[in-house]
């Protein structure tokens, strides 16, 4: 499975869509910017409400390619503008984190061992 393949699994909005498909390697849900500079490394998509431009910063850091904003929540302009300078791809879904979460995960354990 592939970042490309996330919209429809979540039924997402896609609000940036120049960026990298990659394999899904990891999936990171949080809030807080420092947990996932220092927690997020090894995800290529990150799970958020944190709609704003250092959301991007902090994506660009850990190298996740695609940001997920839950609950439909409202994007700034200027986000998505970051994203696209870094080809990090934003999508919007009105489902909850821990909807997200369960999905992207429930996806992962269909993939082989040799993907993870």
């Amino acid at each position: 499975m592939t970042t490309r393949n996330i919209p429809e699994l979540i039924h997402a909005e896609i609000l940036q869509g120049d960026f990298e498909d990659v394999e899904l390697t990891g999936v990171y849900t949080s809030d807080l910017l420092s947990d996932v500079l220092a927690n997020g490394r090894d995800a290529s998509v990150l799970i958020t409400i944190q709609a704003h431009k250092n959301t991007v910063a902090v994506a660009t850091v850990v190298d996740i390619s695609l940001i997920i904003l839950c609950n439909n929540r409202p994007v700034i302009d200027d986000m998505i503008d970051a994203a696209a300078q870094a080809r990090i791809g934003v999508i919007r879904t009105s489902l909850s984190q821990f909807e997200v979460s369960g999905r992207l995960w429930q996806a992962m354990q269909t993939l082989p061992a040799e993907r993870l």
